[in-house]
Formats: structure tokens, C-alpha cells, sequence
């Protein structure tokens, strides 16, 4: 186990080193465990710098959550003692008001509208949003489409979500969004939503395919409605002190090495999904598609109202709309 003090020793002894010599060793965390798409598109990275770069240039991994919680880590990332972290939207959210955008519910149409969108100039612009404050964003990974299942019956219109204890995480923003569809929204860890299913603590919560069948929560919650009403990203960042460290050609290197890894990335991710959504469908649940999506995507009015506040988030939400509708 590695912790804070030790990261702080080897980053200041690395700089050190690295007045004397090129070589150089990074190290990266992500919370998910070492199998997860994250963990193996970050290491598809990290061997694309070790060639590239003649092996002048490594990085260490420490997947599933050894260096703390994403928020932790993310703390070390912007201090400096880490050096490349890969984390969630969320605790992104109040370091720039950007990243709320790709958060917002309904926002993109389809898989295909969510990865254009982060691949062209409104991704971009949200990666570039962190560097004033510490942070240096590489890429965006998948995070896949997230939908309701629940233990009463199928969701085919708000009316069914309508008194339903939902499971959200502690976000305002998944809050606002079920409240908004007539739900009670339930913010509690991921590890108690199993037993709460079990117990009708809750009647349901919402994720995607292969956290919904990795977690074994189809065991509790039969119906899984596919509303696909988040399409949030996880995006890889580096810290700006170590990006300063770099000399302006690794700091290329290291922009299309994450650029390289995205197709890794959803690669596996899409292999994933397709082994999860399979395995549950298999086990009998029923999964229902939803008619009309829009009887549900017209609710969020006031739920955008509240998040998107600024003059950049309104210009990057209809640049994503307007790659929507080119499609």
C-alpha cells in the first residue's frame, strides 16, 4: 500500500532526479479494480509511453481504490503528489462548472452523440476548463448509459416512477432529475444498494448494464427500464505541476497516448456491456425499451435551469444538441 507521504517523497524525488536525467516514472490510481475498461485503457496508455518513449518514460498503476476514495486522490492529483488520476464527473463538478454539462440528464441521443460530442471542440473545452485550477485534462473514457430497474414492475412512462424510493448517488444533480420524474431520490453508498433493494429500504435505483449485473443487484430488482437518461463520462487528468515537469514533447507524447487509449477504452467497454446486458438476460430479468422518451426528457426544464448557470455551459449545451441533431 502506498500512501499520501510516500506519493509526496517520490514526486519530490523524481523532480529531483529529473534535473540529472530524462528518465522518468509516473503514477496514476483509479478506484476501479484491475480488470475494470478504465484501468486497462490507462495501461494501454501507459505501455504506448513506455514504447513511444523508448522506455524512457513508465507509469504504475494502483487500481481499485489503493490511494483512497476519487476524491482523495483527486486532492493529491491537484497538489502534485499524484500524477495522473482517472475519475468520475462528480467530484470534478466543483473545480469547473463545465464539467456539470456532459452530467445533465437527456442530454445526449444515442452512445454515438455522447462520444462525438467528447471527442470534438465540446470536450475539449471541458478538459481545457480544469487547467486554471490544477488540473490537466487528457481524455474522456466511457462511462455507458445509465437506467432505471426497480422490484415493483416495467417503467414505461414517469407516471410508474411516480412515489418510488430511487437509489441515486450523492449528487444534486441525480437528485433534481428523480425528483423531477415524481420519484423520492434516495442518495446512499453503492455497496448498501443490494441490501437495500432487499430489505425495501428502496424500490429501485439506476446505473448501467455492467455495474447492474456486477453488483448482482438484478437479483433484487427484476425490471430494468432502459431510459438511458445519463451518459456521463469519466475523464483521465493529470496534475498541472507534473504536466510542467514534462518537457513540451512527452507533454505530446502523453496528449495522443490518452488520445490512443480512448478506442481501447470502448473497445472493452462495448465488449462489456454486451457479456453484462447477456448474463442478465440470461438470469430471466425483464428489460423493457421506453415508447416515448420524451414524455420524460420534457420534465428536466427546471433540473437544467438549476445546473446550467453560465454563459459557457449554455454555448457547450447547444453545441452538444446541435452534434445531436447532425446525426
Amino acid at each position: 500500500m502506498i500512501n499520501r507521504r510516500h506519493l509526496i517523497a517520490s514526486g519530490a524525488a523524481l523532480a529531483v532526479a529529473g534535473c540529472g536525467r530524462k528518465e522518468r516514472a509516473l503514477n496514476s490510481a483509479d478506484a476501479h479494480a484491475s480488470d475494470y475498461p478504465t484501468v486497462q485503457g490507462v495501461q494501454a496508455m501507459a505501455d504506448m509511453i513506455a514504447e513511444r518513449s523508448g522506455g524512457r518514460l513508465s507509469m504504475k498503476i494502483f487500481a481499485g481504490g489503493q490511494l483512497g476514495s476519487e476524491r482523495d486522490t483527486l486532492e493529491l492529483t491537484v497538489f502534485g503528489a499524484l500524477d495522473l488520476n482517472r475519475v468520475n464527473l462528480a467530484p470534478l463538478n466543483s473545480i469547473a462548472s463545465e464539467t456539470v454539462v456532459p452530467a445533465l440528464p437527456f442530454l445526449f441521443n444515442s452512445i454515438g452523440h455522447m462520444r462525438r460530442s467528447l471527442d470534438g471542440a465540446p470536450g475539449q473545452a471541458i478538459l481545457d476548463s480544469l487547467e486554471p485550477h490544477g488540473l490537466v485534462g487528457l481524455c474522456f473514457y466511457d462511462s455507458g448509459a445509465r437506467s432505471f430497474y426497480n422490484t415493483r414492475g416495467p417503467i414505461m412512462e414517469p407516471s410508474d416512477l411516480r412515489g418510488l424510493k430511487i437509489r441515486v448517488p450523492n449528487s444534486d444533480v441525480y437528485v433534481s432529475m428523480v425528483g423531477a420524474l415524481g420519484a423520492n431520490a434516495t442518495p446512499m453508498s453503492f455497496g448498501e444498494v443490494y441490501q437495500g433493494l432487499v430489505q425495501g429500504v428502496i424500490d429501485g435505483a439506476e446505473n448501467n448494464w455492467p455495474s447492474y449485473e456486477a453488483t448482482r443487484h438484478f437479483e433484487a430488482a427484476r425490471y430494468y427500464s432502459l431510459s438511458r437518461h445519463v451518459m456521463a463520462p469519466e475523464a483521465l487528468v493529470m496534475s498541472k505541476r507534473s504536466w510542467d515537469r514534462l518537457s513540451p514533447d512527452d507533454q505530446d507524447l502523453f496528449r495522443q497516448a490518452a488520445r490512443d487509449s480512448v478506442p481501447v477504452m470502448r473497445a472493452l467497454w462495448d465488449a462489456r456491456v454486451d457479456a453484462s446486458r447477456q448474463r442478465v438476460l440470461d438470469a430471466g430479468i425483464q428489460a423493457n425499451e421506453i415508447p416515448d422518451i420524451g414524455a420524460f426528457s420534457e420534465r428536466m426544464g427546471d433540473v437544467w435551469d438549476r445546473y446550467v448557470t453560465t454563459d459557457i455551459q449554455r454555448r457547450l449545451v447547444e453545441d452538444i444538441r446541435n452534434m445531436g441533431a447532425e446525426a
